[in-house]
């Protein structure tokens, strides 16, 4: 629950616009309340051929008589008990009626009090002519009907412009968060969990967010509206017909938890089913060569089955509180109309001893107060809905924010240190990593490498090449030890301006759905046409480029599908050319390139490398003809030695 607080917190920094909804929302319950008073001068007075003012008047003048009379016997009682002509159970007999004409009689001073002040105003605004005044009355029932409606559209969508506000924040921040973590939090979530959390969960907490702000406001102050007037008409049968609430309460507490149950299980399911679908889409090609398509099909027949199941559960207790709320909606009309019935029939203010009115009601009246309670119902059914809202928005909430909270394990320096580049020297110090603080996959590692040197790094697979390189770009930081830059420690230095001092190409390349134009310029988003077309051609990719009917606005498909493996590295490979950085990281960038691709990427290689560090990790002996040195990597340890051709010369 404190998570979801803190949404509406968030939510509360937009107050203007919530304030104006929360006054629309009263506008709505004043309205619901005074349209159903209305009827009461319709079916009390009109329809018996009366205007409403000689009503007043009479109304008036019977409830003063009514006063006088009670005022006169009251006197009488108590000259007689204080001239002590009554004993006993007389006495006490009239100090009982004294108390019942004195509360009679404060009710009807204020029914002279309130028919005083109305008299003037139904004098002005309201004909004598008792046809003319239900057409006057049903007129304004008609245009305060379509002010509730406009009140309600109108903070029904401020409320949810204020929902999707904070969902799409929440929603920047997911991405943000997904942007800075470390590679070893990204991984634990995963790019599937990360799309529910952006997606569904987003859309869990807006639906909360709207529930709170919007029916939680609407709902209850229509409520407080029609049992408000029910209170004006007899608080005591207002009350005697509540005596269902507290068993309803306990119901739709239980309920609540049923219900947040249930929408933790449905997220659980939602990420549990992305991961399944991108893993099979984004693994296609495997999963179609190995023929495991009916494998794959029963995988996501399963998890989706789940989430019908959850689902089911779901919209069963979702269900469920309508009619438990309903019970309490109809509760109380039957208890009205039982206990009204009795009191109308018999012309009693009192049932089983018990005071329900000062005056016995009449048939106008009691209908006028069934409608109150019936006014007062169609909410409480309502809140069904507005609970599940909330109760779904404190689940995305608890999914969310946890999220949030995490900090990266790549922490930015407050003063951040600046290097002078080019840079001297990049120095790995007594550097050890561990992915799970189990098993080491680098140990105590001390390596020096000079700007413009050319480092080929080999191995066997698994032995921590990559893990090496990636604690040079610091996508991890090491488990122990260090790794510095002319001697400035890399989390001493802004992470924007070590990774802008390297271009990196990597075996998977990675490739967005847009034009090569697009994929190549993100190397450097500045960058003109004429220097992109240069970058590609040291890159030997402008030839196939230019045999695309749409040239550089060729698009290439998700993840580069339209193009070859080879075509795909020559892209990253301009990329990487583009963005003309002090360092460059090759993980076997030329893998998959034919021959005589190899050979030109070379000799560009061989004229790009200079007056830079170029880190290279590689099985190929041509790719070693380019490395100064060598750096072998195996069970963790990392020796350096020169390439063959220096040790030769």
């Amino acid at each position: 629950m404190n998570y979801f607080l803190r949404a509406l917190r968030e939510a509360v920094k937009s107050w203007p616009l919530l304030m104006a909804a929360i006054a629309c929302s009263a506008g709505v319950a004043g309205l619901w309340g005074a349209n159903i008073a209305a009827l009461f001068p319709i079916i009390e007075v009109t329809l018996r051929g009366e205007s409403l003012q000689s009503w007043n008047a009479k109304r008036m003048a019977a409830a003063q008589e009514r006063v006088d009379a009670a005022d006169r016997e009251a006197e009488a009682l108590r000259g007689d008990l204080a001239a002590g002509r009554l004993d006993g159970s007389a006495a006490h007999s009239a100090r009982t009626r004294i108390d019942a004409l004195t509360t009679a009689a404060h009710g009807d001073r204020a029914i002279v009090s309130s028919a005083g002040k109305l008299g003037p105003w139904l004098s002005r605004f309201l004909p004598t002519d008792p046809f003319r005044t239900v057409l006057v009355v049903v007129s304004v029932v008609v245009v305060s009907t379509f002010l509730k409606h406009v009140l309600l559209l109108t903070g029904t969508l401020l409320v949810t412009w204020v929902a999707m506000s904070i969902s799409r924040d929440i929603r920047l921040k997911v991405f943000d968060k997904a942007l800075e973590l470390d590679r070893a939090q990204f991984m634990r979530l995963g790019s599937a969990g990360f799309m529910a959390q952006v997606t569904s969960t987003s859309d869990m907490l807006a639906s909360g967010i709207t529930s709170v702000y919007g029916g939680a406001v609407t709902e209850p102050l229509k409520i407080l509206a029609c049992l408000g007037c029910a209170f004006m008409v007899s608080w005591r049968l207002t009350l005697a017909c509540l005596m269902l609430a507290p068993i309803v309460g306990f119901l739709m507490v239980w309920l609540n938890r049923r219900i947040r149950g249930v929408s933790k299980n449905i997220l659980a399911r939602s990420r549990g089913f992305h991961h399944v679908l991108l893993e099979a889409l984004n693994n296609v090609l495997t999963v179609q060569a190995y023929t495991m398509e009916d494998f794959e099909r029963e995988r996501f027949r399963h998890c989706t089955s789940d989430m019908m199941r959850t689902g089911m559960w779901h919209t069963f207790y979702h269900t469920l509180a309508n009619p438990i709320t309903e019970i309490l909606g109809i509760g109380m009309v039957a208890t009205s109309i039982a206990v009204g019935a009795w009191l109308v029939i018999n012309q009693e203010t009192q049932i089983l001893g018990i005071t329900m009115t000062e005056q016995p009601m009449t048939v106008p009246g009691i209908m006028i107060f069934f409608g109150f309670l019936i006014g007062a119902s169609d909410p409480v059914r309502k809140l069904s809905g507005v609970i599940t809202g909330l109760n779904v928005g404190i689940v995305g909430a608890q999914g969310l924010y946890p999220l949030l909270d995490t900090p990266s394990k790549l922490v930015e320096s407050p003063a951040p240190r600046r290097v002078p580049s080019p840079h001297r020297e990049i120095r790995l110090e007594d550097v050890s990593f561990s992915y799970d603080g189990i098993d080491t996959v680098l140990r105590d590692v001390n390596v020096s490498i000079r700007f413009g040197e050319r480092v080929a790094i080999v191995g066997p697979n698994g032995g921590g090449k990559s893990t090496l390189v990636n604690i040079i770009c610091r996508f991890y930081d090491p488990t122990s030890g260090r790794v510095t830059i002319d001697g400035v420690p890399l989390t001493d230095m802004a992470l924007a301006d070590l990774r802008g001092r390297i271009a990196m190409v990597t075996q998977q390349t990675e490739l967005f759905n847009e034009s090569i134009h697009y994929n190549i310029k993100y190397g450097r988003w500045d960058a003109t046409d004429e220097e992109i077309e240069e970058a590609a051609r040291k890159a030997h990719a402008h030839d196939f480029i230019a045999d695309f009917p749409d040239g550089y606005r060729t698009m290439v498909g998700p993840g580069g599908f339209r193009l070859s493996g080879g075509q795909r590295q020559r892209i990253s490979l301009a990329r990487a050319f583009l963005r003309d950085a002090e360092i460059l990281v090759l993980d076997e960038a030329t893998s998959q390139i034919d021959v005589e691709s190899e050979r030109l990427i070379h000799e560009a290689l061989a004229r790009y490398v200079e007056n830079r560090t170029v880190i290279m990790i590689t099985h190929r002996a041509s790719t070693l003809a380019l490395a100064d040195s060598i750096l072998e990597v195996e069970h963790g340890r990392v020796t350096k030695r020169p390439a063959p051709r220096h040790q030769a010369a």
